[in-house]
């Protein structure tokens, strides 16, 4: 396999583990408050999260940007909590339009980008050790965590598809649904990283 695939398949796996549990929740508290019909939104809404990301992780992965992993492990929750509190108290717009809540949703996804993004790099870091070019690898893992959040990204939208034409479940039933839930098992996660000896 070559370097680059090896790189892809990392940066894929990385974000489609359980153990990256905490960056699951984020995309799919981000993606709960947008109805099936809104697909386009959530590819720009992906792709203002991307661009945060990934620029954090090439600052880190150039070594530009380094961030205690503790810290980062108590934000990456925090912004999941922010997400959901978000979904619920925001009033949003009717499907298929665009209203400032929706643009602040895309500030948020790229904000909170650059926090995740750390995350994601102190796991490249950890893979590359002192290794020289890191361009090549970077790209690679890059597209890898792109390609698995599209995927989680496709599977959420599906079942969000299923159970609304199936259980005629309402929108505003299923974004309550989970945001609570994205934003409790990030509390969990906090009070693990605060408690945790």
């Amino acid at each position: 396999m070559s370097e680059f695939l090896s790189f892809l398949n990392l940066g894929f796996h990385h974000i489609a583990d359980p153990k990256a549990f905490d960056h699951l929740l984020f995309v799919v508290t981000l993606c709960a408050v947008y109805r099936w019909s809104d697909w386009r939104k959530l590819l720009v809404l992906i792709t203002a999260f991307t661009v945060g990301h990934s620029l954090t992780l090439v600052l880190a992965g150039l070594r530009i940007l380094q961030v205690p992993s503790d810290l980062v492990e108590f934000l990456i929750p925090v912004t999941i909590v922010l997400t959901s509190l978000h979904n619920i108290t925001v009033n949003k717009p009717e499907a298929g339009t665009f209203s400032r809540s929706v643009s602040t949703n895309y500030l948020l996804a790229l904000f909170f980008g650059l926090i995740h993004g750390m995350g994601f790099a102190n796991y490249f870091s950890a893979l590359m050790g002192e290794a020289g070019n890191i361009v090549l690898p970077l790209f690679a893992f890059n597209v890898g965590i792109e390609l698995g959040q599209l995927m989680i990204v496709g599977v959420f939208l599906g079942l969000y598809f299923l159970l609304a034409q199936w259980l005629k479940l309402a929108h505003r039933d299923w974004n309550l649904y989970v945001s609570g839930l994205g934003g409790g098992g990030a509390l969990v996660l906090i009070l693990q990283n605060v408690f945790s000896p």
